[in-house]
């Protein structure tokens, strides 16, 4: 007779435990358990708790390779969803087998899982784990599908109007079971929700977090008028009061300084869009701007073709918002424009900006407006700046290179890597206009563009000083770079380990075709042949979900709270001729006090920091067993503790502190 020691996790989710009846099979190398029931009439499964069992077997099972948890009616109660964080088994020879799940159960199923040693499928001998990955995949495959969400850009989860049958194994001596998966956030229509797999939805606690706060938020704006009234704003200082219980230090120092020249160009550095400034070592045709013009702004002993030649002159050129539609709000026209903005390097080691043209095409009509012109009408000129920014971060920064992008990647994920699988163990205008937008931006994103020191390379500002969001992206890749070659390493000895490993081309090939549109001008690869290209790309990914999300997230709420900083919709035309504009034109101009307390309602929700949160470099879920990716873990953590000590010193001299790539603030994925 051979004794094994079962214990059984229930996640910590209010409602994750569950009254329905909980059974196990054991199967090892050398026999199968009976199934035995595990729960008590209740007693058993509550959301949190930790449950030991004994299953007595007629013979040792040899080395644990599969258990199946059976969820079945109870007579009492009606269908119970269960969240099963993990089984562990203690054979009888001492030795601990770990089954990580972190999955629900939703109706009665029967749901398989593998004892926890990564592996690719060359690691793989046995036919029955052969098969039990061969049927994960196939289920996944079967119940996740994609759809277009809007042609032009990556596609995204179909959700299906029913559940589908659960798929039953070929063997008819082995019952079925689900393959499922933990929480990545998928933009969803609402009314869609309730045929959303449990395990793609956000815990109760988030559910519930969001509509707690947003609901109060919304109710206090209404009862005070603000989300019915239409008009502009009479007074700047109005504007602050929408949300006066959540200043910070940084959204103060917006506020007092927004109008400053040096804050502008600090904007484009440590801003929430900091990947558009780029050196200019030519300036373009289309933007006519002479020595003359700028010269009183540059100092003295200089010109602009020293600066140029010297690398302190930069460009910021929103030409991919040329002719974007736009529409109406509240029933009053909105106004559009592509501006362009030429910046300079001073001597001070300020970035400021000396030249804005409001369109793409110059002439009479479309002057460059200058730091010297009259106050009104530089500042009008740098708000539609602000305005191009809005955009350009909403539409591309943060919606398209981020969640698009990241759902398509943890999508193709589900689809073609099982629960075993290494790198899955790795891993966690009107609408129109605002489409086109991002269709426009992915027709050029190109691989580079995602890897962080090439981009800071491409866009010639790996040397510009105080660029602290540069200085700590390079950080905080560099640390994720170490964790994905140890990780990567271990499994995969050499380079024909990665091109032998289908699952992995798979899915490289299925995030080209379904993300990147099989748009050869990317340069995403089709499939990975090196060790180095897997660590590349495996970085580029963990980054452009957790980091690159952050920081363009985060400080959403701090720039935008006093509006006229960041302002989402324009009601007059872009200026066509100087000295015409006084303080009543450019509150005009700005959005009425509904649209921006709409806006900002929204930044403050998506700025929240969620109640479940999960800092970077924590993994609760005990996916690895072994102990080299463990100690790999822990040297991850490290660097990272390490790196934001030296972000919190840095920022004890700074004027406005860099907070946003703090890793301590960087969730494992994008949570929102």
């Amino acid at each position: 007779m051979a004794t094994y020691k079962v214990r059984v996790a229930t996640g910590t989710d209010v409602l994750s435990g569950t009254l329905d009846c909980i059974s196990l099979t054991i199967v090892g190398t050398q026999g199968e358990s009976h199934k035995q029931r595990l729960n008590h009439f209740g007693r058993d499964f509550a959301a949190g708790a930790v449950d030991d069992y004994t299953v007595q077997c007629q013979q040792d099972l040899g080395e644990l390779i599969i258990i199946r948890l059976y969820k079945e009616r109870s007579s009492f109660f009606p269908k119970d969803p269960w969240y099963c964080n993990y089984v562990q088994i203690c054979a009888p020879n001492g030795r601990i087998y770990h089954f990580p799940a972190y999955q629900w159960m939703d109706g009665y199923e029967t749901l398989a899982l593998r004892e926890a040693t990564g592996k690719t499928t060359a690691d793989d001998s046995l036919s029955i784990l052969l098969q039990h990955r061969q049927e994960e995949i196939r289920t996944k495959q079967d119940f996740y599908h994609w759809r277009v969400f809007v042609p032009g850009l990556p596609n995204y989860v179909h959700i299906p109007s029913y559940h589908p049958p659960v798929r039953r194994c070929r063997n008819p001596n082995r019952p079925e079971w689900n393959g499922y998966v933990p929480g990545f956030p998928i933009l969803i229509n609402v009314k869609a929700t309730k045929f959303l797999n449990l395990n793609l939805r956000f815990s109760f606690l988030k559910t519930a977090s969001f509509f707690l706060r947003l609901a109060p938020m919304s109710l206090a704006l209404k009862i005070r008028g603000l989300l019915d009234c239409k008009r502009s704003w009479k007074r700047l200082k109005d504007i602050g009061n929408i949300f006066p219980a959540t200043k910070t230090v940084v959204s103060e120092y917006v506020a007092d300084h927004w109008m400053e020249d040096t804050f502008f160009g600090y904007q484009y550095l440590n801003g929430i869009n900091p990947n558009v400034i780029r050196r200019c070592t030519c300036i373009p045709d289309k933007f006519p701007v002479t020595d003359d013009m700028v010269a009183p702004f540059l100092g003295e002993g200089t010109c602009l073709q020293a600066e140029l030649e010297k690398g302190n002159i930069y460009l910021a050129d929103y030409r991919i918002l040329e002719g974007i539609p736009t529409v109406e709000l509240n029933g009053q026209k909105q106004f559009h424009c592509a501006p362009i903005c030429l910046l300079h390097l001073n001597s001070q080691g300020n970035v400021m900006p000396i030249a804005i043209q409001l369109s793409q095409t110059p002439g009479p009509d479309c002057p460059i407006f200058l730091p010297s012109d009259c106050e009104w009408d530089w500042l009008q000129a740098k708000t539609w700046v602000r305005y191009a920014e809005f955009y350009c971060h909403e539409a591309i920064a943060h919606l398209l290179e981020t969640h698009l992008i990241g759902e398509a990647f943890s999508l193709a994920m589900l689809r073609h890597l099982p629960m075993c699988h290494p790198l899955y163990k790795a891993m966690s205008l009107g609408l129109k206009g605002f489409a086109e937008v991002m269709v426009r931006a992915l027709s050029e994103l190109t691989y580079d563009n995602l890897c962080v020191p090439n981009d800071f390379m491409e866009r010639g500002v790996q040397d510009l000083p105080g660029y602290y969001f540069r200085d700590d992206s390079l950080a905080v890749w560099d640390a994720m770079e170490r964790y994905v070659t140890d990780i990567i390493t271990y499994y995969y000895p050499s380079d024909a380990a990665v091109e032998g490993d289908p699952e992995l081309q798979c899915w490289v090939q299925e995030i080209f075709k379904e993300c990147l549109l099989e748009r050869q001008s990317s340069g995403f690869p089709t499939c990975l042949r090196t060790v180095p290209e897997l660590i590349r790309y495996v970085t580029t990914i963990i980054y452009t979900c957790s980091a690159r999300h952050a920081g363009v997230n985060s400080g959403q709420l701090e720039f935008t709270s006093w509006m006229p900083n960041f302002p989402p919709s324009m009601r007059r035309p872009p200026l066509e001729a100087k000295g015409l504009s006084t303080q009543q034109t450019f509150m005009d101009t700005l959005p009425d006090v509904k649209t921006t307390c709409i806006v900002l309602l929204v930044l403050w929700t998506l700025s929240r920091e969620p109640d479940d949160k999960r800092p970077l470099g924590h993994f609760p879920d005990i996916h690895f067993v072994e102990d080299a990716p463990r100690r790999s873990m822990e040297a991850f953590r490290h660097r990272l503790n390490q790196i934001s000590h030296d972000i919190r010193q840095r920022n004890k001299c700074l004027p406005i502190p860099y907070n946003y790539l703090d890793p301590v603030l960087i969730e494992n994925s994008i949570s929102i």
